[in-house]
């Protein structure tokens, strides 16, 4: 424990014994941008102690409006090491694994999943969020995933679900279609952070951008629903 007490709240609400759970649970997260930052966030101010953080980008001036680490001032930093300096400013000794890589067919290898008591899904890419959720579903760490956050604009449409009967999302629809077409399914069932909820096209711009519009009260909701989804289940174990 710090020398100065920053988790007497959430000791309140969750016992010693979870907090204890908490601070030993290894936890990887792919994607630190509107989603994956502010789950980083809630899970280290909560007490988390070892966390893997995983995202191949730097921080651009769109970044700003909804990931937790992107500043006019981060601006150009790797993603990663802006996240994890930030995080040792909430707790110096969580320790923080900022892995500047990108989870592919090609490196997926090099992650061991198995050595984690927790994934979290927060890229985009629809193959490799495939890629993602079979190998993680088939490893000992359990697996929450995020599906579409953008083009959402209602917080109150947010919601969990297992990944088979999640609803309105094009994301989850297009993963499922794809593991219909190759004959596969994911090793075992696991939940999602959705919305079913489809903004029509508002404002003047392109198709492109138009689909990746999002604001931080939809992204970072997602986000810190998949860090309770971690302490939920954390708290729940005997």
């Amino acid at each position: 424990m710090n020398s100065i007490d920053t988790l007497s709240r959430a000791r309140i609400l969750l016992g010693t014994a979870s907090m204890n759970k908490l601070r030993e649970a290894r936890v990887i997260v792919f994607g630190v941008g509107g989603v994956g930052s502010w789950c980083v966030e809630s899970l280290v101010r909560s007490g988390l102690r070892h966390i893997t953080i995983v995202d191949d980008d730097s921080v651009c001036p769109s970044n700003v409006n909804r990931q937790l680490m992107a500043t006019t001032e981060t601006i150009g930093r790797v993603k990663v090491d802006a996240m994890r300096d930030h995080l040792l400013t909430i707790n110096p000794e969580v320790k923080v694994e900022a892995r500047h890589d990108r989870f592919t067919s090609t490196t997926a290898s090099a992650f061991d999943l198995d050595s984690y008591d927790y994934v979290v899904d927060a890229i985009d890419s629809v193959a490799d969020k495939m890629l993602l959720i079979a190998m993680a579903t088939r490893s000992r760490a359990r697996l929450f995933s995020s599906m579409g956050a953008a083009r959402k604009l209602d917080p109150s449409r947010v919601k969990v679900a297992e990944f088979y009967k999640v609803s309105g999302c094009p994301l989850a629809r297009a993963l499922r279609d794809r593991f219909k077409r190759s004959g596969t399914r994911p090793g075992r069932k696991f939940k999602c952070v959705y919305s079913d909820e489809l903004v029509p096209n508002l404002g003047e711009s392109d198709a492109r951008e138009r689909a990746n519009g999002s604001l931080m009260h939809i992204t970072a909701i997602f986000g810190l629903t998949l860090a309770g989804l971690i302490i939920e289940d954390l708290h729940k174990k005997d």
